[in-house]
């Protein structure tokens, strides 16, 4: 797994780098005051003032802060030093205070001792993980009891639209692909990536103790992240205008006991 985390970290360094300066990400608009964060996430999470949120691969911290400014006490974990480094710039820039961390997410739920109000994670995280099992272990034990996970996540329905196998395996897909902004230019980065079907990732969480309290389908994504997108409405994006609709986007709401 090692190799394959470093592939993924050396990936997400380049990323960053053309991340930053992206339209995609508009970082200056965020520095002066928009928000990264979107209605589903917004909806589903609710009012954040006072409480502690975890954010796990949070690239560089745009969410993160964005949960901030709403009034929460946020801590970012994300496996590229280059994200972290811009995350914790981007915090003095627009005066929030935050905490980030440089580490994978395995490796942080070996050393994390802290229990949090809420974990959240969103948006194309889970592929980059080999084991889903271990993912969850890592929420579980950095939620209070009482408090609450939210993920959002691509649906794993995209995996048989572009290709891919649905089901998991032990072994990674090994890619060489552009990133997703709109300055990718003709860079490629070599990534690992893991399927995990919804099935794994609600069982991976009841089997930790959290109780899943909703689970939702979205037919549209809130970023024009795959080619050929069509706009279907305000920050909603489809593959497919004209054809059958399908799950784009899922989301989990989780308690801990």
């Amino acid at each position: 797994m090692a190799d394959y985390l470093e592939i993924n970290k050396k990936a997400w360094n380049e990323r960053t780098d053309i991340h930053v300066h992206s339209k995609f990400y508009d970082v200056d608009g965020f520095i002066k005051g928009n928000s990264s964060l979107h209605s589903i996430e917004l909806a589903q999470v609710g009012d954040v003032k006072g409480k502690s949120l975890l954010h796990l691969q949070c690239h560089f911290g745009l969410d993160t802060l964005s949960w901030a400014r709403l009034g929460a006490e946020v801590t970012g974990v994300d496996l590229s030093s280059h994200a972290i480094e811009k995350a914790r710039l981007l915090a003095k820039q627009t005066e929030l205070d935050a905490s980030f961390i440089c580490t994978d997410v395995y490796a942080f739920g070996d050393q994390n001792s802290h229990q949090f109000d809420l974990v959240y994670t969103s948006y194309g995280v889970l592929c980059w993980l080999p084991c889903i099992n271990k993912w969850a272990e890592v929420a579980a034990k950095a939620l209070k009891p009482g408090g609450k996970i939210h993920l959002v996540e691509f649906h794993p329905f995209l995996d048989i639209k572009f290709g891919y196998d649905y089901f998991h395996c032990s072994e990674p897909d090994i890619e060489q692909e552009k990133t997703y902004s709109e300055n990718a230019g003709n860079a490629e980065q070599t990534i690992a990536v893991w399927a995990h079907t919804l099935s794994d990732v609600i069982n991976a969480l009841i089997n930790q103790g959290i109780t899943i309290n909703q689970v939702d389908e979205f037919p549209y994504s809130p970023y024009p992240c795959f080619d050929n997108m069509k706009v279907v409405g305000t920050n909603q994006f489809v593959v497919d205008e004209e054809g059958p609709q399908f799950p784009m986007l899922y989301s989990i709401v989780g308690t801990k006991a």
